[in-house]
């Protein structure tokens, strides 16, 4: 579908976070703009309640306003997460509309300017958040599309009509990144993920040379982990903490509770960083964010002006709760990986403080293929309390459910309801360090 002859967007799971970030972008821009989502969340609220959005969540053809029936001038943008059997889904699929995936409109959007892609299974979302902040708050500016609420901007979306760069988290599920056209790039991890969609990690490595691969060859940059390996891709450069890399942070050191470190980059040297946000697994975050920042041409100074106000990501290492006796922290994280980088974080900040953390599984298929990962990793907390599978697109899984992690568990853990959470949590909480994760409803 040409974009030029569109004049109104209909969105099939409106409050996705990265469909409601393309929702904002449309209604902004003047289109009509109207959507479907299973059921309300505070994200879909603020849209109808303070943005002005139109969105129901009763899977009925009748919702659809007569606007969103002209097929020829209306865009119908879908995730893969809902049904196919979904009612509004298939009243356009069997009228004959154009549909697309989120990651399709994606791509058209970024092919209208420089778009730097943060891709990779844990980081991207705190990576992409970091670098439009820091290009925000330079001369260069930028566009962005996020997949979290920047604390600092209260939204996922951020627009700069006299910037040509474009910020987009690159989403590795159902191969969505393999539609953008980065002319910078960064990888941060590529653990294995999305088994119901990948199989097997090979598949997925395999996904990840194709992104890779779609860098602007003419000048385009690329640049990894230090570790990871990309078997055909032209890499311009490698980035670590405190580790010999093309780009990397060093001298790290907790100066009044924040971390302070030292930048070395290609041809750049910035000392004495001070990063606004807590967890040594974002100092990591941090560098790579500094490097695409360098990379669009922002300047060391105005990277160590902007750096020390970054808030971060809704959900990412967020600490709700710091009091002389307890500290409260809530994270996103749902994969075994993300999981030990936090706790490993929050030991090394307060290494005196027993740890409880209440985790929420995400998916059927992540708790089966990974269960005695988040096992291990949940047990480097003192103690474990665990709500059941949040199944969000899957359906059950005979014999998964979070007993299978409880019972691998090496310290002292159960499994309550969400009703139940709350009257069992703080009574038994006595002071210390209380962390909630998950991707879910937690």
């Amino acid at each position: 579908m040409d974009i030029k002859n569109i004049k109104a967007v209909y969105f099939v799971g409106i409050g996705g976070i990265g469909m409601s970030a393309l929702a904002r972008y449309f209604k902004v821009m003047g289109y009509e703009v109207a959507g479907y989502d299973r059921t309300p969340s505070p994200l879909t609220r603020k849209m109808t309640d303070e943005e002005g959005f139109e969105i129901t969540y009763e899977d009925e053809v009748k919702n659809i306003r007569e606007v969103f029936q002209d097929k020829e001038h209306t865009l119908v943008v879908y995730t893969p997460a809902v049904p196919k059997e979904n009612r509004i889904l298939s009243f356009f699929r069997d009228n004959g509309y154009v549909l697309h995936k989120r990651a399709e409109v994606l791509g058209m959007i970024s092919r209208k300017g420089k778009a730097i892609c943060v891709a990779g299974t844990h980081g991207k979302t705190t990576v992409s958040t970091l670098t439009a902040f820091l290009l925000k708050n330079s001369t260069v500016g930028c566009n962005a599309f996020l997949g979290g609420i920047a604390a600092n901007f209260g939204t996922n979306l951020l627009l700069d009509r006299n910037s040509s760069y474009i910020v987009i988290e690159a989403d590795e599920f159902d191969r969505s990144f393999l539609h953008l056209s980065p002319e910078i790039a960064v990888i941060t991890a590529m653990d294995e993920d999305h088994l119901d969609i990948y199989e097997n990690k090979a598949n997925l490595l395999e996904a990840f040379e194709a992104f890779a691969g779609q860098v602007n060859p003419q000048g385009g940059r690329l640049f990894l982990k230090k570790g990871l390996q990309l078997k055909q891709t032209q890499v311009t450069g490698y980035y670590g903490v405190e580790v010999k890399a093309d780009c990397y942070a060093d001298g790290l050191r907790i100066e009044q509770g924040r971390y302070v470190f030292d930048y070395h980059g290609r041809g750049v040297d910035i000392e004495g960083l001070i990063l606004g946000i807590p967890g040594r697994l974002n100092v990591e975050n941090a560098t790579a964010a500094i490097t695409l920042a360098l990379e669009a041409g922002v300047q060391p100074e105005e990277i160590r002006r902007a750096l020390p106000d970054f808030k971060g990501v809704a959900r990412r290492f967020n600490i709700q709760v710091y009091t002389e006796k307890t500290i409260y922290i809530d994270d996103y994280a749902h994969h075994p990986r993300e999981i030990e980088a936090t706790l490993r974080s929050v030991r090394e900040m307060w290494p005196d403080r027993p740890v409880t953390v209440v985790f929420q599984p995400h998916l059927y298929t992540r708790t089966r293929d990974f269960q005695e990962d988040f096992a291990r990793s949940l047990s480097l907390a003192d103690r474990v309390v665990l709500l059941e599978i949040y199944p969000a697109r899957e359906r059950p899984i005979p014999g998964i459910t979070a007993e299978v992690i409880r019972k691998r568990l090496t310290v002292p853990g159960n499994i309550v309801t969400k009703e139940e959470l709350l009257q069992q949590i703080i009574p038994d909480f006595q002071g210390g360090i209380l962390v909630t994760m998950g991707a879910g409803d937690i």
